[in-house]
């Protein structure tokens, strides 16, 4: 467990106060607008559902461009364990963070319930499926969708 300052356990405090005021709030703009105070770069004309998840721990590593919707319930997560030199007889808990940004471009659409893994960039236009696990980066005007998330569909121009 890492230790943390008297300054970074407030910011914390009050960032996860304001992550469940924008969770829960109505109408979309009021939970953007809490989003925009946690550090989240969010553009213009974008909707946000209700139960959106979007880590406490690094908020402001999130970039949401113009016109995006993330529809009820998904997850954007920026850390999780890496588990590539895990083995047996060790605890998940002393394994480090993968630590890394996400990217929504203008347009994308998220279904419900989807979660973004870190370090991952949804392409411009593109729009992923409910429930999906989007470990990896989606192309502009594609689909994605299943767990993990693959392309299904490419939108010719």
């Amino acid at each position: 467990m890492r230790k943390r300052s008297i300054a970074q356990a407030i910011e914390g405090t009050c960032n996860r106060f304001l992550h469940h005021f924008a969770r829960h709030s109505f109408p979309s703009v009021v939970r953007v607008f809490f989003h925009r105070l946690r550090g989240v770069k969010i553009g213009r004309g974008v909707l946000i559902g209700l139960d959106v998840t979007i880590d406490d721990d690094g908020p402001q590593r999130i970039v949401i461009e113009d016109n995006v919707f993330l529809t009820a319930g998904c997850m954007l997560l920026t850390h999780q364990r890496d588990i590539s030199k895990y083995k047996v007889g060790d605890w998940i808990g002393d394994m480090p963070f993968k630590v890394a940004g996400i990217r929504i471009k203008k347009g994308a659409h998220i279904g419900i319930g989807a979660i973004i893994l870190p370090g991952v960039t949804i392409g411009k236009g593109a729009i992923v499926g409910a429930g999906a696990v989007v470990n990896k980066d989606v192309p502009d005007y594609c689909v994605a969708a299943g767990c993990p998330a693959k392309v299904i569909r490419r939108f010719e121009k």
